[in-house]
């Protein structure tokens, strides 16, 4: 069986995000990069959430009792995304901060801002490259402007709410606000109590959210499943959900169909998107 193809990918795609920059609308522009990885453009300004687009981790683990399977293609080269104001990271696992995705995203867009956990500082120094003042680090409640996003933590459960002996939050997601617009990436996270009434008080048009679950028997942290998913979007009052996190890994994935069932019941509206596509959402 082949791997799942993206709609636009390598110099295609890195044409079509630098074509929608030239435009620069007030309406965002965005693509979907696989696994947790979204591509916004607004007003000729983008940002990168959590992007993984090289098979560190297959190489990783070819060899172990946990083989990561790819199922999908690449989407991109990281060395074409060349137009990257903001890109985030919010854990250290591999998938959301991958060294062979990062330096060379670093690398081609020197006054990029790499907003990051303020709890994982040095390790992520220490993985990239980087200088260890270069990220701009967030705790849960901290709020940002970097390069025109307003950017405030908020935490993640993955699966505890884990924080650093000064109180720092490990896991984290984003609420993003430009313009008129608010998106929220929830990185890696379960449910936790108190998580629907403080995402509702920023009024989300565009939650991206994780559908593929949590199964101890795969060794890993886990995540909300589809009907949580669609369940927090009603709950936060999203004006449209995203699912992320699936057809990446042939271990830890779940049927993008499921999510869309469970929306549906839900009467929560959702967008599932290619690999690499394009979309403007509506408000």
């Amino acid at each position: 069986m082949g791997l799942i193809p993206a709609a636009a990918k390598d110099e295609v795609l890195q044409a079509e995000i630098l074509r929608c920059r030239q435009t620069a609308s007030a309406t965002p522009d965005i693509w979907w990069l696989g696994q947790s990885g979204f591509l916004i453009q607004w007003k000729g300004k983008c940002l990168l959430f959590d992007p993984y687009l090289s098979d560190s981790l297959t190489k990783k683990y070819a060899d172990t009792n946990k083989p990561h399977v790819r199922m999908s293609e690449r989407v991109i080269d990281p060395a074409l995304l060349t137009m990257v104001d903001v890109v985030t990271s919010s854990h250290n696992h591999t998938d959301h901060l991958d060294a062979e995705t990062l330096k060379p995203i670093l690398s081609a867009n020197p006054n990029v801002e790499f907003v990051i956990p303020e709890a994982n500082r040095d390790f992520v120094a220490n993985r990239v490259g980087c200088e260890p003042y270069m990220p701009v680090g967030l705790n849960d409640g901290v709020t940002v402007e970097v390069n025109g996003f307003t950017i405030t933590g908020v935490p993640a459960a993955h699966n505890e709410l884990e924080r650093d002996e000064r109180g720092h939050c490990k896991y984290m997601g984003y609420v993003v606000q430009f313009g008129d617009w608010c998106v929220y990436h929830s990185g890696d996270t379960l449910w936790y109590d108190g998580m629907p009434e403080l995402l509702r008080t920023f009024g989300v048009d565009v939650a991206f959210l994780p559908i593929n679950g949590n199964d101890p028997a795969r060794g890993v942290a886990g995540n909300l499943n589809a009907a949580e998913a669609a369940k927090l979007g009603v709950a936060i009052g999203a004006g449209w959900v995203v699912p992320h996190h699936y057809h990446l890994f042939a271990f830890n994935t779940e049927d993008p169909a499921v999510f869309e069932r469970e929306a549906k019941a839900a009467g929560q509206r959702f967008h599932t998107m290619l690999l690499g596509e394009h979309w403007s959402p509506t408000k």
